[in-house]
């Protein structure tokens, strides 16, 4: 057998779940659990991945657009055994079909090339596992001298057999010409008059086929999702995984508890996160990179020996090295930091670039700006890109001087070199090397009284009755 083809069941409704999502598109980490077993598929680098859908079938296929799978519909729910004849006139006699599960999203690609090497000279691999509480999974049947002879579903299984501690996962590697034969004995003469795929096992043993049961190394991965205390206590195991993962890399954790990563992340050298940490896609964080408590990063590279500081919300973002960003500053898409920029409390930047050295620390929007070198922006300044249809770029070069409190309004152009006085408007060419402000006269008004509320109109009036002076 040459060639591995992988069927992924996936057409359970999920009663239990209470949702109108079905059950394989309920998020693990940010992606559907399916994407999760899709994923570890592909690390085997199978021939075909078939996924065998039914309930929310439609729904499931425009979650998992761009999956690169083959979808088999399952008219109706006829059990594991019927799921899996449905893909089976796609698959050639010479394959070794892998089963595998939509809801059972941590099973590790290393356990599962394993499985596929305890099927080869034609034999029937099974994944199975020993786990405190085995009620509801079908239990292994061994004989004296540990041959599996068959597997005995919870609902149909005696009390001697419940007792028993190893339990059937449901993942199998099998020859494809000998599953299609075990599959075509199935009958549903059962408690749930399903056809089970678990009695292939005693139709293999019947024909002296050998049957091999790999135990799984780490029972959390073989564990399903059936309800949302499931899916809780899945999402908690992977948060351990991947965080033992960041910790193994090099990475110093404040709280491996406190931390979700949600994608793939690369970690440099002596590299800190701090508490309550979203790592979302594809993050790189660069050597010796601190990350401050309570933050998001998606999709983002953060340079060498840069500063996240608290609450920050990095978004499909670009930072250099020796940066500094925060606290509660937010990099939208499209912003690019290059080294050495400050970026403070109250800033947000969206597709822009910020040169080196340039700092932006206090209050400040700047949206579509090109940002030159050494550029001090004051607080409160504001680019208006937006004139209520299209965008409109700013260029700042290098060395000017905003003062605070500046709107520039876009498209707008400020010299190398140029200061820009506080509270100024600017919507023309600000000329390098000199001082550009837009400023009404300053003038007090003489005799002016602030208009006063209802309330402390009367309240006025009374004062003015009574002590004979006009009311002011």
């Amino acid at each position: 057998m040459t060639h591995v083809s992988v069927v992924i069941l996936a057409a359970g409704q999920g009663q239990r779940m209470k949702s109108d999502l079905p059950k394989v598109l309920q998020p693990l980490a940010g992606r559907p659990l399916l994407a999760h077993v899709i994923a570890t598929a592909r690390n085997l680098a199978p021939q075909d991945i078939y996924v065998v859908y039914g309930h929310g079938g439609a729904a499931v296929q425009a979650a998992l657009a761009d999956a690169p799978v083959k979808w088999v519909p399952q008219p109706e729910q006829l059990g594991t055994g019927h799921a899996v004849m449905q893909a089976m006139p796609l698959i050639g006699d010479d394959h070794c079909v892998l089963v595998l599960y939509g809801d059972v999203p941590l099973i590790r690609a290393a356990t599962l090339r394993e499985l596929i090497a305890n099927a080869a000279g034609g034999a029937l691999a099974l994944l199975t596992a020993n786990v405190p509480d085995p009620a509801g999974y079908g239990r292994i049947l061994r004989q004296a001298d540990g041959r599996v002879t068959a597997i005995a579903e919870h609902r149909d299984a005696t009390e001697d057999e419940r007792r028993i501690p190893e339990i059937n996962t449901g993942l199998l590697a099998a020859p494809a010409a000998r599953l299609r034969g075990w599959l075509s004995q199935l009958r549903k003469d059962n408690a749930q008059s399903e056809y089970y795929l678990t009695d292939v096992v005693a139709a293999a043993v019947a024909q002296g086929c050998r049957v091999e049961a790999l135990i799984a190394a780490q029972e959390a991965e073989v564990r399903g999702v059936n309800d949302k205390a499931q899916l809780a206590q899945v999402e908690a195991i992977y948060r351990r995984m991947r965080a033992h993962e960041l910790m193994e890399a090099g990475a110093t954790l404040a709280d491996p508890a406190r931390i979700d990563v949600r994608g793939e992340v690369e970690v440099g050298r002596d590299v800190f996160i701090d508490v309550n940490a979203v790592l979302i896609g594809d993050v790189r964080l660069g050597d010796r990179a601190t990350i401050g408590p309570n933050y998001v990063i998606r999709d983002s590279t953060i340079g060498a020996d840069t500063e996240i500081h608290a609450h920050c919300v990095i978004d499909r973002a670009t930072v250099g090295a020796r940066c500094s960003v925060g606290p509660f500053a937010r990099l939208r898409p499209g912003a690019t930091l290059r080294d050495r920029v400050h970026v403070g409390n109250f800033v947000e930047v969206k597709n822009s670039e910020l040169g080196a050295g340039s700092k932006a620390n206090h209050l400040t929007y700047l949206g579509d700006a090109r940002v030159g070198k050494d550029v001090n922006v004051g607080a409160g300044t504001i680019t208006c890109n937006y004139d209520g249809a299209n965008k409109w770029p700013t260029t700042i070069e290098d060395g000017a001087f905003i003062g605070s409190g500046s709107m520039l309004v876009a498209p707008v152009r400020i010299g190398a070199k140029a200061t820009i006085g506080a509270g100024s408007t600017i919507a023309g060419t600000a000329p390098g090397g000199k001082l550009t402000l837009t400023r009404a006269r300053q003038t007090t008004v003489e005799g002016w009284d602030r208009p006063l509320k209802a309330d402390e109109q009367e309240r006025a009036a009374k004062i003015a009755a009574a002590t004979g002076k006009p009311k002011t």
